[in-house]
């Protein structure tokens, strides 16, 4: 964590300095902002976060309910998510409170007595695979509370409205406000009075039934399976031997998916109440909690569970839709979008692929930013169509591996051929639930992959994959993308080629351009700010880290910021093995020995791939995604 560049702090570094709207921000919900989020859910809260880091745009966040969420119902937390919430500060706190999952466990019919379950299989959670980051389950209350916290603390001091709901909306053609949208409140001494307010954007983060959705008519498309199940976080004394390690239980009365819960006692158990019959009108959501806990009983044979508490219980059927657009603008209109849809807004699917909150925050990442450079003229308003044709694949493919998931769950045993079938599954598509699959296609913000073979393990698309390198400036040990912030800024790497510090090379060809009139720094950057304030810039040379001689290195990756012009000492590393690493991120990721520039998106997705001889080609990538300023940056 870095500070003191503003000056001396002596309190929480976490809490920065109030800046723009942050600064005397208004209690009652004022008449006109720049960004209105209907919703504090995981995309609404992640969104408000975001937001918090562009003071100079005036966000607000109302929410229905009287105060924060006490008990929420998503709890499965992927590895690409806690990434994320390293991005926003939080990722070694929470995981110190989650559960976090180490093994999954597979149960099924034993040959001997159909009636009883035995394990047929334990597999090692998939996270340890594929990222340094693990698999969680925590409640979603919890991690809205870490929101929260960052968007309080950020420079826009954004904290939700409580009490008040959306009650409809109209985009107008013309004004510099011009979606008018009508909100109710919902409680305290106004309850159920109306008010009308003018925003230049809204994002619908308000759940399955989203009123903003209907408001600009946009329509899941999709429908609900006949298959009904019941879920329940409970409290038990149990002699089920696995209780406090995830499993997928298939019993010839059912199947069960149990997931232990953070506190070492609490459990959710997601139990199959079977086919629904045609015509039922949702009758089954009516089953009561005694008729759960029996099924439960009966599918765990020979073991048990005496329920002592029931936290809380739902029944739902399995749907799967996906809003036909994400965004307010008709299909092969040109003009730039107004409103926004994250979340179960624009796509609901089963819960035991858990992977509607993480998506959700997903959506809110990829929006935040954007909406953060249009609004603070860094970046023309086309950037926000980039939105919608991004994240709709997404929760496309979402559905699509949910729906697999979901039948593999709700199989009968006669109808599985191999008893391992369903633990192959779960490990061969690892990579998607873990949230790492995504990858955009090729658009304004991802350029084409003419210089993939550079860096083949940094896929064009896809997020960052961090490794381990030395920080030459005190020798530690590192990983490469943890030190990136969710502050909205660009991040470059630049891969040395072979020469030390302070030898003629290309990186120091591609430094002193990049520290020319001629760079995207010098362009983009807005007038009187910081030399990094837009772009992240680091070096990564191929040597040991005691073999970087930081006093020769570039003036680039040493930049002067802050109101006392400090040196900032931590842009520089070494990529050779050590003492603290034995990991070498050129081998580790196929980097070109000639070196190679990755530049990397706000939300952390690998944006371009090239050579250090083409900055006529990285000018030209920014060029059509940030405006020019043309003016000389400070420092």
């Amino acid at each position: 964590m870095q500070f003191h560049h503003h000056g001396y702090v002596s309190g929480e570094p976490r809490v920065q300095d109030a800046m723009g709207t942050g600064i005397d921000r208004p209690a009652e919900l004022p008449d006109r902002m720049d960004v209105l989020i209907v919703g504090s859910g995981p995309a609404g809260m992640l969104l408000a976060a975001q937001m918090s880091q562009f003071p100079q745009v005036a966000t607000r966040i109302i929410e229905r309910r009287d105060g924060r969420l006490v008990l929420g119902q998503a709890d499965g937390i992927q590895p690409r998510s806690v990434e994320t919430f390293q991005a926003f500060g939080f990722a070694e706190r929470i995981v110190a409170e989650a559960y976090n999952i180490a093994y999954m466990n597979f149960w099924g019919p034993d040959p001997e007595n159909p009636r009883n379950i035995v394990r047929t299989a334990r597999t090692e959670d998939y996270a340890f695979k594929i990222s340094e980051f693990p698999h969680l389950i925590v409640n979603q209350a919890r991690v809205l509370d870490y929101f929260a916290e960052a968007a309080a603390h950020g420079p826009g001091r954004i904290v939700p409205d409580y009490g008040i709901e959306f009650a409809g909306l109209t985009v107008h053609d013309a004004g510099e406000y011009p979606v008018e949208v009508r909100v109710r409140y919902a409680a305290g001494r106004r309850a159920g009075q109306e008010r009308t307010i003018r925003a230049k954007y809204v994002v619908g983060c308000d759940g399955a039934r989203s009123g903003v959705r209907e408001a600009i008519g946009r329509k899941h498309v999709g429908g609900i399976s006949a298959h009904a199940w019941g879920v329940m976080d409970v409290l038990v004394n149990t002699d089920f031997p696995d209780w406090r390690t995830k499993c997928a239980i298939n019993a010839e009365a059912g199947n069960i998916l149990h997931i232990p819960r953070e506190g070492g006692y609490l459990s959710r158990m997601y139990i199959d109440l079977g086919e629904v019959p045609e015509g039922d009108n949702h009758h089954v959501r009516q089953t009561p909690i005694e008729e759960i806990i029996r099924r439960a009983n009966e599918i765990l044979r020979p073991y048990s569970i005496d329920v002592r508490q029931v936290a809380w219980h739902s029944v739902y059927e399995v749907g799967h839709r996906v809003t036909d657009k994400f965004d307010d603008v008709p299909v092969g209109d040109e003009r730039a979008p107004r409103v926004f849809l994250t979340g179960d807004a624009c796509h609901t699917h089963s819960a035991k692929a858990g992977q509607g909150m993480n998506v959700s925050m997903q959506d809110g990442f990829n929006l935040g930013w954007k909406l953060g450079h249009v609004l603070t003229g860094l970046s023309p308003e086309e950037l926000l169509a980039t939105y919608s044709a991004e994240r709709q694949p997404v929760a496309q493919q979402l559905i699509d591996f949910d729906r697999e998931w979901s039948s593999l769950m709700a199989r009968k045993p006669e109808e599985i051929s191999d008893p391992q079938d369903l633990a192959t599954y779960y490990l061969a598509t690892a990579e998607f639930p873990s949230g790492f699959m995504t990858q955009y296609g090729p658009s304004a913000i991802v350029g084409a992959a003419s210089h993939q073979a550079l860096a083949a393990g940094f896929p064009l698309g896809k997020r960052f994959k961090s490794v381990e390198v030395v920080r030459v400036c005190d020798g530690k040990a590192v990983h490469l993308g943890h030190p990136a912030k969710a502050d909205g800024r660009w991040r470059i790497y630049a891969f040395a080629d072979a020469p030390a510090a302070g030898e003629p090379s290309a990186l120091a060809e591609w430094a002193a351009w990049m520290s020319s009139p001629d760079s995207p720094v010098a362009r983009h950057t807005p007038v009187g700010a910081d030399v990094d304030a837009v772009f992240d810039v680091k070096a990564i040379y191929q040597q040991g880290f005691e073999d970087v001689d930081i006093a020769k290195v570039p003036e680039l990756f040493l930049p002067r910021t802050g109101p006392l012009g400090l040196t900032d000492w931590e842009k520089v590393y070494a990529a050779a093995p050590s003492a603290w690493t034995t990991a070498d991120i050129f081998a580790e990721r196929e980097l070109s020995r000639d070196g190679v520039v990755v530049v990397v998106r706000p939300d952390q997705y690998v944006a371009d791939v090239l050579p250090l001889t083409a900055t006529e080609e990285l000018a030209a990538f920014f060029a059509r995604v940030l405006v020019a300023h043309s003016v000389p940056v400070a420092g």
